[in-house]
């Protein structure tokens, strides 16, 4: 059962691009129309293919990129209500669980991923499809190779 008195949950999707970047600053202007909190949300992984270092720590690593995403998108003014948190799995089913207890989901429209070209990135599409509240992806600005001029700086709902 849900707490009626409870603020609106804010999640937003991080892997520390600029887009994930951008989703946090957006986020943040939401949350202050909802009176919302927000729950930056960075997921980790064990490699498949290589053996782990001694010593190293994926979940470390996450936290490390997730902290800098933060500090990059507010610097020392974090906004209220911010919470962060670094989750294990794959980032796509971790977000879509994470979306069935929030009001509303957000991400950058490309992560790191290897296709440049492609209008969403692979995680933004699985949780806009499989999300449980509504999702808001919101695409990077960025300058023309061939005009010069800033574009982008979109959402797509």
């Amino acid at each position: 059962m849900e707490d009626d008195n409870a603020p609106a949950r804010i999640i937003v999707g991080i892997d520390g691009s600029d887009s994930s970047i951008d989703a946090l600053r957006a986020a943040a202007r939401i949350a202050t129309a909802m009176a919302a909190r927000i729950d930056a949300v960075m997921t980790w992984e064990y490699p498949v293919r290589f053996p782990n270092p001694p010593g190293w720590s994926p979940e470390s690593d996450a936290q490390a990129v997730l902290s800098d995403a933060v500090a990059k998108a507010f610097g020392t003014d974090l906004p209220a209500g911010i919470n962060t948190a670094v989750l294990y799995g794959p980032p796509a089913r971790v977000l879509i669980e994470q979306s069935e207890a929030a009001d509303l989901l957000v991400l950058g429209s490309r992560g790191h991923g290897g296709f440049t070209g492609l209008l969403l990135g692979s995680v933004s599409t699985a949780v806009s499809q499989h999300a449980q509240c509504p999702v808001l992806i919101t695409h990077h600005a960025e300058k023309s190779k061939i005009t010069g001029r800033t574009h982008g700086d979109k959402a797509i709902i």
